[in-house]
């Protein structure tokens, strides 16, 4: 049999050496290559000596192996339990007897502990000592009381939060192992499966056995050869099993094996008298690609999964066990994608805490049709998606905060004379289309004539803050330019208006902010009168009929804004990331000043701070390690309307910032570096900006259009450089009316927000690493805003932040 090692030197008591020995030993008489191994095995054990106990302490602690003491078996041999006296106390500990008729024997014993006690982490079992004394090869390990995962696959009881913190902690000790620290080397287990992974007391997962494991440098090659497969069918990678081919993605398709057990609560392999009769992997992967998959899930478990979570976990899985490598993903994606799992079910565990179940039981009693649900779970899903209450007029949702949130039909709220209501399936012609309506109808108002609104507060959780908008769709002869209205309550004499509109899906639809309130106990009623726009002031106007399509008034829980802009919290191991250094090493080295640091973790704060590079470019990395970019506004902007004036290096990143010298437009000329920011990364866009002692005169919206050379097209989405405009308040009866300030505007898209640097930022696009340049082109377009003056205003660069 050949046995191909790995050839890059390690240390003289690594398994490489030790394949060596065994190499050797095979090639001699067999009594003399037995003789011949102890010889070896003698002349470096005594590196692990401060870990021998007598065995003596061992026949004690089990009472001479007593099947009182007995927890499991496997492949090595017999596990018992018992209480040795350590340094810390008494303290229970598990015993691996070694039984050389099972196939394993000093190779395998050696390098467990080799192995363990090099490899330390949370999610690997423990190697405590060993005991080497006559025919007695024993390991001693940390005691993890509950025993191995396979025990309860099929414990429903083991809910689904549980099973994925178990499998977060499998893929944790899996990184750690695949992807070392510098000083040590690359492990490939080649024996993962559900009975190697043993859970303690608090359910923490430790990934055990490894005699059968392989190291080799961190810079291996992906793929090694190596003949003598060994591991468990079933868990096996098919490549491995059949050609001998060896990758860190055989240990990720093992996992995927464990993680589809998670799911289905049952081992991969059936057996027939003794003997194996079917692997279940093939059909697992059938029922995914032909989403099937409730068919296999574990009865009572789907019934505790958010949808999302079940969706990740179940992706990730299915990568896991593709059957080409290079579809495999890596064991840190596979930590990522289980976080994010698991994120999304403690989101929706929480949310279940937090609602008033019988007030959503009243709510989903009025649904149309009527809602078939079995647990409160599944009302809380249906409720996360939404319905129809209320005849068909009103769609109900909640938020993840159990928030609800309401829009009501304009065919409910609408009054006006010359208000049409139109079909939303069955238009007569494709300008009245409206595709993906909440409701059945809509209304068309052909002339854009004065209407009113009448809505009230009911159905919508107390004290919580709402946002109330206006969903509608321009339907004149061109993409919208401008905002049109202008409204007030009914009790008041001031007209307030809209700025700024936004679409939220690529559906046509827009929305614009109308007013704020507090939703107290009580109704409070709104009544909202729009202007029509032949009573707006002539200079107000184009001169042209507009035609608006109206879905209804959305009533939306104002954003947590004290969250922000915060990225998502995203566990960062900075001492075992590997990758850290090599990632960014050419983008370091690109610093104007020399970087110094000395330990991982400062490395990473400092990346996460950042530096400039190149001397204009200001870069750093966001909490889940993507790349940000931040450029200087004279690499943008047109210097022939725009004024470079030098600035201390305390008031911004960049020597040198741009002064407009336009008043109703201007030009970005835009490219997300692939260079620089990380690959298949979508990124937003924000403009960072300082405005002119006149910024009061910022008073309306700007439009922005990308210029591909022969036309501009507009974007459905205008921005506002002015922390005033914002919609009013609405007291607590209706009647009263103030101006937010910029933390209730904090996440109003479009809006612009005051950054901790003095610097203000308002995010206008969103963009993809590319390697072409995007002409944007931002300007005023309705007369009424002409007032608005560009001049003066102070841009410092444009940030680009991963979503």
């Amino acid at each position: 049999m050949l046995l191909i090692a790995f050839l890059t030197p390690i240390s003289p008591i690594s398994i490489s050496l030790i394949h060596s020995i065994l190499l050797l030993s095979r090639s001699l008489h067999p009594l003399h290559s037995v003789h011949q191994f102890d010889l070896y095995i003698m002349s470096f054990i005594e590196e692990f000596d401060h870990l021998k106990i007598q065995l003596q302490d061992i026949i004690s602690a089990t009472e001479n192996f007593s099947t009182n003491k007995l927890i499991g078996r496997g492949g090595f041999g017999r596990v018992y339990k018992g209480e040795l006296f350590l340094p810390e106390g008494k303290t229970m500990v598990a015993f691996k007897r070694l039984d050389r008729r099972l196939g394993q024997g000093n190779v395998e014993f050696w390098k467990e502990i080799m192995m363990l006690s090099k490899y330390k982490h949370e999610n690997l079992v423990s190697l405590m000592h060993f005991c080497n004394e006559g025919d007695e090869m024993i390991l001693v390990y940390e005691y993890a009381s509950r025993g191995s995962l396979n025990r309860y696959l099929g414990d429903v009881n083991l809910t689904w939060t549980q099973r994925l913190k178990i499998c977060i902690g499998v893929a944790r000790g899996l990184s750690y192992l695949h992807d070392p620290m510098e000083s040590q080397q690359r492990v490939i287990h080649r024996d993962i499966k559900s009975g190697n992974i043993l859970l303690d007391e608090k359910w923490t997962a430790k990934v055990s056995d490894f005699g059968l494991s392989k190291t080799g440098p961190a810079n291996q090659p992906q793929t090694y050869l190596i003949s003598n497969v060994v591991g468990t069918p079933g868990y096996c990678d098919p490549l491995y099993w059949e050609m001998g081919f060896l990758s860190k993605e055989s240990d990720v398709y093992s996992f995927g094996v464990v993680l589809f057990e998670v799911l289905c609560g049952r081992l991969c392999c059936e057996y027939s008298g003794g003997e194996l009769s079917n692997i279940l992997v093939p059909k697992w992967r059938r029922c995914y690609e032909e989403k099937r998959l409730d068919e296999i899930i574990l009865v009572g478990l789907k019934e505790q999964m958010e949808p999302g979570s079940f969706n990740s976990f179940s992706a990730i899985a299915y990568r896991c066990v593709k059957k080409a490598r290079e579809e495999r993903p890596t064991i840190a994606e596979i930590v990522k994608q289980l976080e994010f799992a698991l994120e999304q079910q403690e989101i929706f565990e929480n949310l279940v805490k937090r609602v008033d179940i019988a007030e959503l039981i009243k709510i989903a009693d009025l649904a149309v049709p009527p809602l078939s649900y079995g647990s409160h779970n599944q009302l809380l899903m249906l409720l996360l998606k939404g319905f129809l209450v209320d005849d068909g007029k009103m769609w109900v949702s909640i938020n993840i905060r159990g928030e609800v949130t309401k829009t009501v039909s304009a065919t409910k709220c609408f009054f006006g004379d010359n208000l049409v209501t139109k079909n939303a399936y069955t238009a007569p012609n494709r300008k009245a289309k409206v595709a993906r309506c909440k409701f059945p109808y809509y209304v068309w108002n052909v002339y854009s004539n004065r209407f009113r609104v009448e809505v009230n507060s009911h159905f919508l959780s107390p004290h919580v803050t709402y946002t109330i908008y206006i969903v509608f769709k321009y339907c004149g002869r061109s993409s919208p330019k401008y905002i049109p209205f202008e409204y007030k309550l009914a009790e008041e004499t001031h007209y307030s208006r809209s700025c700024i509109a936004y679409a939220e899906e690529d559906d046509g639809w827009l929305v614009t902010k109308l007013y704020q309130f507090t939703n107290h106990h009580g109704p409070q009623n709104f009544s909202i009168d729009f202007l029509s726009r032949n009573q707006i002031p002539l200079d107000h106007q184009f001169g042209f009929e507009e035609e608006f399509a109206f879905e209804g008034i959305e009533f939306r829980p104002l954003e947590n804004v004290t969250c922000g802009n915060q990225e998502r919290k995203v566990k960062v191991e900075t001492d075992s990331e590997p990758n850290l250094l090599m990632d960014f090493k050419d983008l370091i080295e690109l610093s104007k000043d020399y970087i110094q640091w000395t330990t991982k973790k400062e490395l990473y704060f400092l990346l996460r701070k950042g530096f400039l590079i190149d001397g204009d470019k200001w870069f750093s990395i966001s909490k889940n390690m993507k790349k940000r970019l931040m450029i200087p506004a004279s690499t943008f902007l047109d210097t022939t309307d725009w004024k470079c004036n030098s600035v201390p290096e305390s008031q911004s990143r960049f020597k040198v910032v741009t002064k407009s010298l336009k008043r109703y437009s201007f030009e970005i000329r835009l490219k997300a570096d692939s260079k620089i920011l990380s690959p298949q990364t979508k990124y937003s866009c924000h403009l960072i900006f300082k405005l002119p002692d006149t910024y009061a005169s910022f008073e309306g919206p700007m439009v922005i259009g990308i210029d591909d050379g022969y036309k501009c097209h507009l974007l459905p989405l205008s921005i506002c450089l002015n922390t005033h405009c914002h919609p009013p308040i609405v007291g607590s009866h209706g009647d009263k009316r103030s101006t937010p300030g910029p933390l209730q505007a904090r996440k109003m898209k479009g809006h612009p927000k005051q950054r901790k640097d003095g610097w203000m930022e308002v995010q206008f696009s969103e963009v993809s690493v590319s390697t072409t340049d995007i002409v944007y082109k931002l300007y005023v377009e309705e007369k009424r805003f002409r007032s608005m003056n560009f001049f003066g205003i102070v841009i410092e660069g444009i940030e680009f932040r991963p979503l």
